[in-house]
């Protein structure tokens, strides 16, 4: 397959001042941040593409590629970021360690079918950070300066599988009712009468089918940087068929979960969703599933794109990330605890404690 050159590699230069236009978030539109120039993307008319599954396993293969994309790899935590824009200097959005642009490399990569667009702005990322940080005891200083450094906020597409398919499963099983009977106990203070919960099992069996839309996988899931699951909640109703100027501002993540694996993952999920319609099918008031056989057909997938807003920030050594849904404002995060703030109030408090026991003396 002929290697060709991602769009997104074409600056989008002002028609006004010759400045580089960036996505406007919450539009449709890119903005020159310099004269207020703005300019409308046009919309593909055609819905995106929903790709045969199996086709791309098979024929294409797992790790072909429709285009190729410019990567700068961070040396310390292995993200594969690509940046839209001109830049003299970058950190990487999950460590914050520099990335050289020398060392940029070009890669194959399946084009993403679509796009959750970013609805909030850096600037609102930023007060809905510092907003948080203003609100959590005992966070060090520094943290709250770095809430306001607008240098420390990375806006970050992160690459996504979602794929569909018809379900059908067939399967053995219990059902379960409860019923209740009164027994005698002996307590400390004679006998007394108790209601016990039983359970009277029956067989069961049968089949369940419907379709499976949109199971997302992260497609850059490492330990180190997995997106919390309190902000990983996107309307994909949303999706817009993707166009390289959106990316423009904001920084670009590859996936490093091969499409086959992937799908790996999206089956397990396909499981549990199976086992839900299985339970509710059997009925009763508790269940057992002995057996099920469990088919998928008509499967397709998108790779898709999704917005978030990253920090990171280092204390005492050690590393710390926060995050935001660029579509929703969701926001989550693990923070840092001064040790000294926490050591002077205690000190404060038994001051305090000793003053009232003198005076009451």
């Amino acid at each position: 397959m002929q290697e060709e050159k991602l769009n997104s590699e074409h600056k989008k230069a002002c028609a006004n001042c010759g400045a580089e236009l960036k996505f406007k978030p919450g539009s449709h539109q890119l903005k020159c941040e310099y004269c207020g120039y703005e300019e409308f993307i046009e919309q593909n008319k055609s819905s995106f593409e929903e790709l045969e599954l199996q086709h791309y396993l098979k024929v294409v293969g797992e790790n072909a590629y429709t285009n190729t994309i410019d990567l700068l790899n961070c040396k310390h935590c292995g993200a594969n970021q690509h940046v839209e824009e001109n830049y003299k200097s970058l950190s990487c959005v999950y460590c914050g360690e520099p990335l050289i642009r020398e060392d940029i490399e070009k890669e194959g990569w399946i084009l993403p079918g679509a796009l959750v667009p970013f609805q909030l702005d850096a600037k609102k990322a930023r007060g809905i950070f510092k907003n948080w940080v203003s609100s959590i005891w005992f966070a060090p200083s520094n943290l709250k300066r770095a809430a306001l450094d607008p240098e420390g906020l990375h806006g970050l597409y992160v690459p996504y599988w979602t794929f569909d398919a018809n379900l059908y499963a067939a399967y053995q099983g219990q059902r379960g009712d409860y019923y209740y009977e009164n027994r005698r106990v002996r307590t400390k203070n004679g006998y007394r009468n108790q209601r016990v919960q039983k359970t009277r099992w029956s067989q069961a069996s049968g089949s369940v089918k419907g379709f499976v839309d949109d199971i997302l996988i992260n497609a850059s899931q490492k330990k180190r940087r997995d997106i919390p699951s309190k902000i990983a909640f996107w309307d994909t109703n949303k999706l817009v068929t993707f166009n390289s100027k959106y990316l423009s501002g904001f920084v670009t993540e590859k996936y490093t979960i091969s499409l086959k694996e992937g799908h790996h993952q999206s089956f397990q999920e396909a499981k549990h969703i199976a086992h839900n319609w299985i339970r509710r099918d059997i009925g009763g008031d508790t269940q057992r599933i002995s057996h099920s056989d469990i088919k998928l057909s008509d499967e397709t997938f998108k790779h898709i794109l999704l917005p978030v807003y990253i920090s990171s920030y280092r204390y005492n050594g050690k590393e710390y990330h926060f995050y935001i849904n660029g579509q929703t404002g969701a926001l989550s995060g693990t923070r840092p605890y001064s040790f000294w703030k926490i050591f002077f109030l205690v000190l404060f408090i038994i001051v305090i404690i000793a003053v009232i026991a003198i005076f009451a003396e």
